[in-house]
């Protein structure tokens, strides 16, 4: 049961090591993630055989061992979006020698949370939303805690919950919702539930009595405050929404409710669950605190909308009477992000509205804002956000749109354009900002610079999932990582999807999965400065944070 190795320093068995500031740079990441996978392992296995007194001791091994303390520094300083913004206290961990300093600092035991930083940031509807901006030392014990938590809550979750899960994603949640409700015989009535401010009310004392982990640090992150405006406000319940661990203290409080639908709706005479039992086509699917339930009758849909209630009573939770609503199919419903219609009984799947109208004005504003900006920072600028909308579109229904999308971003350019020549004639305007590229006339391009046009982004239709694999058991493991592997070709073409062939889907540095979710960077191995081509063998794909490291290690040299 001694899981000594466990936490003893990863090179040269020295944290002496790390103390050199080059050396951050220099860690084999690989062997660090591998060394933690082994205790999440152990620990999802004890959680299954329910040995609990196992998981206990298995998850005091995990936050105090070397390595995870070093993955966790690396997740808030490098990988996430919050990295460059700092907590109340104003500190950053952006250089290695701070990164290396504060992992060896790190210390899970006697630890007290600072006071959070609020923050209101613009909702889609208008309304502001709260954000509580942890230091970036809490933020790593959160990591810390959540790498030992996240194992059990996999274990524990529900089977069709696809949010903020390892491995998982909004596309599994359409995924699933389709193959439920795409053939005759599917059911016509959909539950669209919504909890209201689900973050914001989760009970504490529910938190406190069922979540497994130490109670003590549990406690400091739920009542740490936050300090707006110069004023200190208590936190009484809710889960700090901008904190690392409160997805997974989310998804746990909620798990449960497609076990309680599936003991009332599925269950034989015997009282054992069995999806053959289920005549009333009761189906659950879940992303986050969004959420819908199919019915055969909308009577049906009522009595899961109290059961369901009566389930989140318990845990200071209810369902927002303005959006939780019983739907029949023909009329269609939204969900994240997406329009679900049947027409003629052909269910189709498209980009909602709202999304559509979002990304229109989006990027109507960002052309506004640049009057008086070079067309390149404009195309820059554009590009990843335009990338990122077709990329998680381009699995349903969505040519047409993106066909749409381009004609309305090309008027708004056509606009900024004439706005900065009032007094040049259309084809000199036309001259100077769109060439013709490969035969293709009306191309926004200069300087290597050319604007991505929606309307080439290629459908691709989504595999499902296997609900039934675990990231964290070797097996699962092996099954999401291919499965990555997979998803990347699909969504690739030309020498780009070589690349990615060549280096099954991994980065060419550090030599883990590069996740759809990842930043990520093409690297020259030879640079272009050095004659490099962008020829396939001189291409990798890598994650940005380990591009920007290998070239820092370049500069000192």
């Amino acid at each position: 049961m001694n899981n000594g190795k466990s936490i003893s320093p990863l090179i040269n068995n020295e944290k002496n090591t790390f103390t050199q500031e080059l050396n951050w740079n220099q860690i084999k990441w690989k062997q660090v993630q591998q060394k933690v996978n082994r205790l999440q392992s152990r620990i999802a296995r004890a959680t299954m055989e329910e040995n609990w007194k196992l998981v206990k001791y298995l998850q005091r091994v995990l936050v105090n061992s070397f390595y995870a303390k070093l993955l966790a520094v690396r997740k808030v300083s490098q990988e996430n979006q919050g990295k460059k913004t700092p907590g109340i206290d104003g500190i950053l961990w952006d250089t290695p020698a701070k990164r290396m300093k504060a992992t060896l600092s790190l210390n899970p035991k006697g630890y007290k949370a600072k006071r959070l930083k609020r923050i209101l940031i613009d909702k889609k509807n208008g309304k502001k939303r709260p954000l509580g901006i942890p230091t970036m030392n809490d933020r790593a014990i959160q990591a810390l805690y959540a790498m030992a938590l996240d194992p059990i809550s996999e274990v524990k979750a529900d089977k069709n919950s696809f949010g903020f899960r390892k491995g998982r994603s909004a596309h599994d949640a359409m995924a699933k919702a389709f193959s439920v409700l795409s053939t005759k015989r599917s059911a016509q009535w959909i539950l669209e539930g919504d909890i209201k401010g689900c973050f914001d009310h989760i009970n504490h004392d529910w938190l406190l009595k069922n979540i497994p982990m130490d109670k003590k640090v549990l406690k400091q992150f739920l009542k740490a405050g936050f300090v707006y405006k110069k004023e200190l406000f208590p936190t009484d319940e809710g889960t700090p929404q901008g904190g690392i661990i409160s997805p997974i203290l989310a998804n746990m409080t909620l798990d449960g409710i497609e076990t309680i639908i599936k003991k009332r709706y599925w269950s034989n005479l015997k009282g054992t669950i069995d999806y053959r039992h289920n005549k009333h086509k009761v189906n659950f699917v879940r992303y986050a605190d969004d959420f819908i339930v199919t019915a055969d009758s909308e009577e049906t849909a009522k009595e899961i909308k109290h059961l369901i209630q009566s389930f989140l009573t318990e845990r200071g939770l209810i369902l927002s009477e303005d959006k939780t609503v019983i739907t029949h199919i023909d009329k269609g419903f939204n969900f994240l992000g997406w329009n679900f219609r049947k027409y003629n009984g052909v269910l189709l799947i498209k980009p909602s509205k709202d999304s559509i109208k979002s990304i229109s004005q989006k990027i109507r504003d960002i052309i506004k804002n640049y009057d008086g900006k070079k067309q390149e920072h404009l195309i820059e600028k554009l590009n990843p956000i335009i990338q990122g909308w077709c990329n998680y579109h381009q699995a349903v229904v969505s040519t047409e749109t993106f066909d749409k999308v381009e004609t309305d971003m090309f008027w708004a350019l056509w606009r900024w354009a004439k706005r900065r020549h009032k007094h040049r004639s259309k084809k000199w305007i036309k001259n100077r900002y769109w060439q013709t590229v490969n035969g293709r006339s009306w191309t926004f391009t200069t300087n290597g610079q050319t604007l991505r046009r929606p309307g080439d982004t290629h459908i691709v239709r989504h595999t499902a999932i296997q609900t039934e694999q675990n990231p964290y058991l070797p097996e699962g493991r092996a099954y999401f990582q291919e499965r990555k592997f997979q998803l990347g070709m699909k969504k690739l073409s030309g020498k780009f999807k070589k690349v990615w062939f060549n280096q099954k889907g991994l980065c060419y540095f550090c030599g883990l999965s590069i996740n759809s979710t990842d930043d990520r960077d093409v690297h020259h191995k030879i640079r272009r400065v050095d004659g490099g081509t962008d020829e396939i063998t001189n291409l990798a794909y890598v994650h940005r944070y380990c591009h920007q490291a290998h070239h820092s290690q370049d500069t000192r040299q």
